[in-house]
């Protein structure tokens, strides 16, 4: 992330909430239930992308990893387990803080490190994700931009985010702030982003978006990986 995209006032936010992270009952329940999700569409697209066994317990073995806006480790300690090299930035010292001391008691080795992506260096990497972190950047264009050069050749790039629809208004900001299910103050409708202007964003960076996904919630699935695209979505994109 470059200076341009780091929104001061996001990153406390996500910071108050470091300590509080990896308890799923806490102010971070909802990504809890949100991350198996995900990660069935991330293995999916390992899978895919790799022609790898999808029974196979280490799809990313060889391979290195990078979360972009990691917070306190949610997905890169999953990411690990499946056999990557990983390393997960985040503008929030005190998420870095919190994501080391987890994967240490863990016994995971996991690379963290806290600041720009433009500015640190790291090098390209197999696989990039950044879920449910464009909306909280303040310059979309510049975010992605700086996201594709730590793509390595031939790597994918999984991302995801709320769509801006009236649903996801209702439910997720309206809704699920007000009765606790979120903190207050961690979404930001105007910020959301439809899959046709992410595609449009990719398109200017030099990546391919795949057909999105759905992550959709109804009363008997809970959470759940769908068709349905108007609350939040998930997508890959690689080299064009």
């Amino acid at each position: 992330m470059s200076n341009a995209t780091i929104r001061a006032d996001e990153a406390a936010h996500f910071g108050r909430l470091a300590a509080d992270w990896w308890d799923p009952k806490g102010s971070s329940a909802m990504l809890h239930r949100l991350n198996p999700v995900r990660l069935g569409f991330v293995r999916a697209a390992i899978d895919a992308h790799w022609r790898g066994d999808s029974r196979g317990v280490r799809p990313l073995a060889g391979k290195t990893a990078l979360d972009v806006g990691c917070g306190a480790g949610l997905l890169c300690e999953p990411l690990a387990r499946l056999g990557g090299e990983v390393t997960g930035v985040d503008a929030a010292a005190e998420n870095i803080t919190v994501a080391a001391a987890h994967a240490r008691g863990a016994g995971l080795e996991i690379a963290y490190r806290h600041g720009d992506l433009a500015e640190l260096g790291l090098g390209r990497f197999d696989l990039v994700t950044a879920l449910e972190v464009i909306e909280h950047v303040a310059d979309k264009a510049a975010f992605v931009a700086a996201l594709k050069p730590a793509l390595a050749p031939g790597g994918l790039m999984v991302l995801s985010t709320p769509n801006r629809t009236a649903a996801s208004r209702l439910l997720m900001v309206e809704g699920a702030e007000r009765f606790g299910l979120i903190p207050r103050g961690t979404h930001h409708w105007d910020d959301f982003i439809t899959p046709d202007e992410l595609g449009a964003l990719l398109a200017e960076a030099g990546l391919a978006m795949g057909t999105p996904g759905g992550i959709a919630w109804s009363p008997g699935k809970g959470l759940h990986l769908s068709d349905d695209l108007a609350l939040n979505y998930i997508v890959t994109a690689t080299s064009a």
